[in-house]
């Protein structure tokens, strides 16, 4: 398994991307994005994501060249159309209108279509909170995409992974940082599973016939299963999240909601961006934040744990590690990432 400096993998991501015809401002946007998901430890939505995108654009359903536009726009709301552009271009043009228009009005919502794939949904809300008075939130549905997660009580795929992302400041320290699917696991991470050769935990999976399996190919199987909804015993809690992120990313946005279409043409997006300081002086905000923090840790460990942690700071460890230490890519996504590198009339030899 190739182990990779970030610098490199960067550096290949942009060679990829500018390639394709994006900017070298847009192919940076992406390419940062991507990488820093592999330094958080989220590999299913890191450079396993180059391939997928630059084909994407080979064949005409992500528009390198596209600009987002704003086609509903009101004190502290907006919708924006991003033109097929690549989703870190529009999704990162969206959550700095929302933000700023949060900067001048307390709070915004602003919404999110025809923008491909966003990628890692916590990013956006981090932007955010890095600002050092935003708190902020994000819904991200998949448009009409709707044969992944099985619904409670179902044996087939009808949903999608629908994430849901948050992110808080803390003072002098890395924002609290919450990104979660509403289902058990990410699709993508059935997809590393599958070009590592390896198996998933148990629970992750159905196959078509409602099994519990830990076979990942089972999911892409003829009848395919499926991923189940976060919960467990309690994955009707699941479901019912993703229908709300359905409702708020995709009705809202304009981008619909899933309709069993088993290709994605875009995310569909919900941000919404909370200025602390028109609801209590920062440092108030920041006195509870941390005393609340102070309050979880303080718990007696249970067994095989060495610490509490808040949400976020396994990544953010992650990804001080992996800039030392290098970034592990499966032999088969980098198999993919140089064949497009060779499509695109690169030379991966170099690399």
């Amino acid at each position: 398994m190739p182990n990779i400096q970030p610098s490199t993998l960067r550096d290949v991501g942009y060679q990829l991307f500018e390639a394709s015809g994006c900017t070298a401002e847009d192919a940076r946007a992406v390419v940062d994005h991507l990488v820093e998901s592999n330094l958080f430890g989220h590999d299913s939505h890191g450079a396993i994501r180059y391939y997928e995108y630059t084909r994407a654009i080979r064949e005409g359903r992500f528009q390198p060249w596209a600009t987002p536009t704003i086609v509903r726009d009101y004190p502290s709301t907006a919708v924006v159309d991003a033109g097929g552009a690549l989703g870190q271009v529009g999704a990162t043009f969206a959550i700095k209108l929302a933000t700023e228009k949060a900067r001048q009005h307390g709070l915004a919502t602003v919404t999110l279509r025809n923008t491909s794939h966003v990628g890692r949904a916590g990013a956006y809300p981090l932007m955010a909170a890095r600002e050092g008075n935003m708190i902020a939130l994000a819904f991200v549905n998949a448009g009409r995409l709707g044969y992944q997660i099985a619904p409670f009580g179902g044996l087939e795929g009808r949903l999608s992974t629908n994430p849901i992302a948050f992110s808080a400041p803390r003072p002098d320290t890395d924002p609290i940082l919450v990104d979660m699917t509403t289902s058990v696991v990410a699709e993508g991470k059935v997809r590393v599973a599958i070009n590592q050769g390896s198996q998933v935990p148990e629970g992750w999976l159905i196959d078509s016939e409602g099994n519990s399996t830990t076979e990942p190919n089972d999911f892409r199987a003829d009848p395919p299963g499926a991923i189940l909804p976060l919960g467990g015993v309690v994955a009707h809690k699941g479901f019912a999240l993703g229908l709300v992120v359905e409702l708020l990313g995709g009705a809202l946005s304009g981008e619909g909601c899933a309709d069993g279409s088993r290709t994605m043409r875009s995310n569909g997006v919900l941000f919404t961006v909370y200025n602390i300081e028109h609801f209590t002086e920062l440092s108030t905000y920041y006195e509870e934040v941390e005393a609340l923090l102070r309050h979880v840790k303080s718990s007696r460990l249970a067994p095989g744990f060495n610490e509490i942690l808040a949400p976020g700071e396994p990544e953010f460890r992650s990804a001080q590690r992996k800039e030392k230490d290098g970034i592990e890519i499966d032999e088969t996504t980098w198999a993919h990432i140089c064949r497009e590198g060779r499509i695109l009339g690169l030379n991966p030899d170099s690399w």
